[in-house]
């Protein structure tokens, strides 16, 4: 799995790893700060977090474009100083009036045009890495370990957010609204981390972090792009776009994490949870779950009696870590707050990246390992049976009935969800990095994004049918987009494949 990756790889991943944990400890409450502080609906509070997202993700379609004019290390560091003044605007208590709303909206632009320089930025300098023919093998495989570094920081982010805001409102006697900022300030001390990272590990990746193309880079561009003719060019695009089109109603399902899936956790699911189904709250618990896959697979791929010894007793520790745990489950259980749900998503990332870069290499191996477009298209399909289990959670209930369901019903959308989001997103990057014409890298990355953006600008629909139409139905929409996302890449296959 990390077997003959480059250094510059986990360098930059773990540069990624700290500016997405600020990002996703800003992304676990900012629904329920909205509701909390302005009192605002549904349908607006969705609208404020989809516009959000939208910019996130659009903006990088200009970060692209600038980065392949100036290079990619100048937007980097450019990314987080903005990225850190944005996140510093959100943490300022400026109450629920006007002033407050335009101090958010300064910091969401800022945040958003932050992003822009840095996130897309980034991980074209990732796909740069492998672009010499003795590398090209690992690409798939390197997104995927950047893709689950990136989900190491969210993973510990709803945690983080519920513990500031906890201790603001204990220690500090915030009120919940005003706790809410001090949770926007962990951001700010994520991306300090993340700019040290990038620039104590720099060496590592130094051929591809350049401020400006020297002439023999530049030649060197010219002669990849004279080695495609227009028909190739052209096709690349369109394949490229085509993709582009389906992924947006991926993002636009995915991305109600933070939205209805949210409010679904506050309003109709269990608040409290006993015994061993408890346990699954505590991300301890759940990191001591991945230490257990990542040491089963390392005692049977690792070659010495020293490697097998070593796994061997970092699944026995941890087994008896998590029956120490158990043993402390409080009888009357623990509560469950709405934010925490969020953790299962990048919890199954990383466990399960191992898990799913195993199946395809041993598919690969034997010659059958599904296309990136196939596996996209997959992603579709199983996105659309994630919210088929919400179809079936939310049957009888009423948005005025006060009925709550188990949280298992959530925790296995998340994971059904996550199964998804591995065939298609890390899937997805790495076919844009492979597939982009060399003089359009930038712009086509940017293109990704954009195309996220659309979708997650559309997040908003289902917030605002909720309370418009029965429940199911909102998610049964979500399958319905999905079902339709995945026939319709499936019918265009040919000419996806025939650019790979």
């Amino acid at each position: 799995m990390f077997e003959g990756q480059p250094k510059g790889l986990y360098a930059l991943a773990l540069a990624n790893t700290g500016e997405r944990f600020g990002y996703y400890t800003m992304l676990a409450v900012f629904v329920l700060f909205l509701q909390a502080n302005f009192g605002w609906s549904e349908g607006l509070t969705t609208t404020v977090y989809s516009s959000f997202l939208m910019l996130v993700y659009f903006l990088p379609i200009a970060g692209g474009a600038i980065a392949d004019k100036i290079g990619f290390n100048k937007c980097v560091t450019l990314g987080i100083f903005v990225m850190f003044l944005g996140y510093l605007f959100l943490a300022i208590p400026a109450g629920n009036g006007s002033l407050a709303i335009a101090v958010m909206g300064a910091a969401l632009v800022m945040i958003s045009v932050g992003t822009s320089l840095f996130k897309g930025n980034l991980q074209v300098m990732v796909g740069n890495l492998y672009d010499s023919p003795e590398m090209q093998n690992k690409r798939d495989s390197a997104f995927s370990i950047f893709y689950m570094a990136i989900n190491i920081g969210a993973l510990f982010a709803p945690t983080a957010a519920i513990k500031v805001m906890e201790w603001a409102q204990a220690s500090l006697g915030a009120s919940e609204a005003e706790s809410y900022h001090y949770a926007f300030g962990v951001a700010c001390i994520s991306l300090i981390v993340s700019i040290a990272i990038y620039y104590g590990f720099k060496s590592t990746f130094a051929s591809v972090a350049v401020d400006k193309k020297s002439t023999n880079d530049t030649n060197k561009d010219a002669v990849q792009t004279e080695q495609l003719s227009p028909k190739e060019t052209h096709d690349r695009l369109v394949a490229l776009f085509l993709v582009f089109a389906v992924v947006i109603f991926f993002w636009m399902a995915f991305h109600q994490n933070g939205a209805t899936l949210t409010i679904f956790a506050r309003d109709f699911t269990a608040q409290r949870s006993f015994g061993l189904e408890s346990m699954m709250f505590d991300v301890t618990n759940l990191l001591a779950v991945i230490f257990i896959v990542y040491a089963a697979f390392s005692l049977f791929q690792s070659k010495t009696p020293k490697g097998k010894t070593i796994s061997g007793l970092v699944i026995i520790l941890a087994l008896v870590f998590l029956g120490w745990k158990y043993s402390q489950v409080p009888s009357e259980g623990i509560e469950v707050l709405a934010p925490i749900f969020q953790q299962f998503n990048p919890c199954f990332v990383v466990g399960l990246t191992p898990v799913s870069m195993a199946v395809f290499a041993w598919l690969a191996k034997k010659g059958k390992e599904p296309s990136a477009p196939r596996k996209i298209g997959l992603g579709m399909l199983v996105a659309g049976l994630g919210f088929l289990i919400m179809v079936c959670a939310s049957m009888g209930l009423t948005y005025e009935g006060g009925q709550r369901v188990s949280p298992n019903w959530l925790v296995s959308t998340y994971l059904v969800l996550t199964f998804a989001e591995l065939l298609l997103s890390p899937m997805g990057i790495s076919f844009v990095s492979k597939v982009a014409p060399p003089k359009y890298k930038g712009l086509m990355m940017g293109c990704w994004f954009g195309a996220t953006a659309i979708g997650n600008q559309l997040v908003m629909i289902p917030g605002w049918l909720w309370k418009h139409i029965p429940l199911y139905a909102v998610w049964g929409v979500l399958v319905a987009l999905c079902l339709l996302s995945f026939l319709f890449i499936f019918s265009v296959m040919k000419k996806l494949e025939k650019v790979c």
